[in-house]
């Protein structure tokens, strides 16, 4: 389908040109991204019966942050036996912590044999999704046409668009930027003066990677991270026979990985005093690897293990300890020249920045492109905070559904389980549609207000909010909208089905309306379902 010439910002309708008045291609769902989340509901969506979809991606391939993260290093935190779809178990892992390549062409493998290619609409981004009361869909207008759909399912995911701080004089520095996530390949380091901005899990991976090539390398740190060893091997020629031979080898091998990460949750939701252990780990851990007792003050946390994501590394610290590299205990405050000048007033001069100062998480860039009952934004709906009903659907938006939504991100175990359990219950609510006769549902307020109140309750006793630190996890308020507090089984049998008794279902040609003196959906149905 043709782009048109004048392509509309995100949020703005696309304006009339000569294909205007042809009617846009209706599909049954549309979904949003071609990462796990996406690829994922794809295939799920496929298992159901429903073949009448189509997957929109920005880009031009498969991968969501696998394709988009290629720096050096990069690679997962997570077993790779238990980062992969249960329903794609992959014999051929080279390593048990796979890298960034053998992620990517998992998903490109899944794409292929799953027969999803024919769905799949590269060059596509969405600029805007609304909602169609009169016509109880959503449409969809791209930068390659526009689309009518009875439901979305949006798996953009909270790792999609890198946010960059807003650094005085950055526009004019003379040098080379650029994001982690969008690695500029052609640019080479070696001999130069290097800065690295940020101190989380992609830094972790991507200063042992430079440090040995460029001239110099300066740290900014504003808050240093716990870091424990990373137990990665390479995965036997026989091991690969065995999983391939014998698949319940590897099932075997996935559900031991699961049980521990299933163990370990309890720590960092009820009982973070039983991370004390954990921590000493990593004191020892930082003690062999930095020998300068100043720099090992200076990369010591003043808050609980797991407070901030724990990361993994055996290569970090050797790297910080290096005599090319210095640690500036502290943020970047402005940009003059070439010269970047701390927040402790220090003066460091580069060549080169690179940002791993993470993503748009707890404001995602997609609630400002879609538009709900009466018009209604998204963000307008989010910005006192993200919330969802079962992590999965929002009020005043029917028939959205939600891949990784508010509160179902993990602090120590495999999101894939997570996005599975969401894909679970998406096509549980599709098939009840048909089988009651509904054309769209939405959250009652009762329900979606219910379980965020539980949901935060549980989350006071969390590592994350009583550890004493501020993390990406917490939005400006400092509201945990990002993690789930329990275990990715507790989450499984709470999105296991859906209950009627939270939704309000709408029959076409009974729009939801909205209240005029709030502005919030009223859900007007022709039916309100009770449990």
């Amino acid at each position: 389908m043709a782009a048109s010439s004048k392509r509309p910002r995100p949020g703005q309708a696309a304006e009339p040109d000569a294909a205007a008045d042809a009617p846009a291609p209706h599909v049954r769902v549309a979904v949003i991204g071609s990462g796990f989340g996406g690829l994922g509901a794809a295939v799920r969506l496929r298992r159901a019966g429903i073949t009448d979809f189509v997957v929109l991606e920005r880009a031009d391939s498969v991968g969501g942050t696998w394709r988009d993260n290629s720096y050096p290093g990069c690679a997962c935190d997570v077993p790779s036996h238990l980062y992969s779809f249960s329903f794609a178990p992959n014999p051929e892992w080279p390593r048990s912590f796979s890298g960034q390549p053998d992620i990517r062409a998992y998903l490109e493998k899944v794409a292929t044999v799953f027969r999803l290619r024919p769905h799949l609409r590269f060059n596509t981004e969405v600029l805007e999704a609304r909602w169609e009361d009169e016509h109880t869909r959503w449409r969809i207008t791209t930068s390659a046409g526009v689309w009518t759909a009875d439901a979305i399912v949006s798996a953009a995911g909270p790792l999609a668009d890198p946010q960059i701080p807003d650094i005085p004089g950055l526009d004019a520095f003379p040098g080379k930027v650029f994001h982690s996530s969008r690695w500029d390949h052609d640019y080479d380091l070696a001999g130069k003066r290097v800065a690295m901005v940020g101190t989380g899990a992609s830094a972790a991976q991507i200063i042992p990677s430079i440090q040995p090539k460029v001239g110099k390398l300066t740290v900014f740190q504003r808050t240093p991270a716990w870091v424990l060893p990373r137990r990665d091997r390479e995965i036997t020629q026989l091991e690969k026979w065995l999983h391939g031979r014998v698949p319940l080898t590897a099932t075997l091998r996935r559900g031991a990985l699961f049980a521990l990460r299933e163990i370990q949750v309890d720590a960092f939701v009820r009982r973070p005093g039983m991370l004390r252990v954990v921590q000493r780990l990593a004191e020892r851990h930082l003690a062999q690897g930095v020998a300068d007792p100043a720099l090992r003050a200076e990369l010591t946390p003043d808050y609980r293990i797991g407070c901030k994501r724990i990361l993994l590394s055996n290569t970090y610290y050797p790297a910080l300890a290096a005599a090319n590299t210095e640690v500036v205990a502290s943020g970047l405050r402005e940009v003059r020249g070439s010269t970047l000048v701390s927040s402790d007033g220090g003066e460091h001069e580069v060549d080169a920045i690179v940002f791993g100062t993470g993503f748009h998480v707890t404001d995602m860039p997609i609630g400002s492109r879609v538009f709900g009952v009466g018009g209604r934004s998204l963000a307008e709906e989010w910005k006192g905070g993200m919330e969802a009903l079962r992590g999965s659907t929002v009020r005043g938006f029917p028939n959205l559904f939600f891949v990784i939504g508010p509160n179902t991100g993990l602090g120590n175990s495999s999101m894939i389980l997570m996005i599975e359990s969401q894909l679970n219950y998406m096509v549980d609510a599709l098939t009840t549609l048909d089988s009651v006769g509904a054309t769209a549902m939405q959250p009652t307020a009762r329900a979606q207000r219910q379980w965020n109140l539980e949901l935060q309750h549980r989350m006071d006793r969390t590592v994350w909010t009583t550890g004493g630190c501020r993390s990406w996890y917490l939005d400006p308020s400092g509201k945990n909208t990002v993690l789930w507090p329990g275990s990715t089984t507790s989450f499984r049998r709470a999105t296991r089905k859906v209950d009627l008794g939270e939704y309000e279902l709408i029959l076409r040609g009974a729009p939801a309306t909205t209240d005029r003196a709030t502005g919030r959906s009223t859900g007007r149905t022709t039916e309100e379902v009770s449990a």
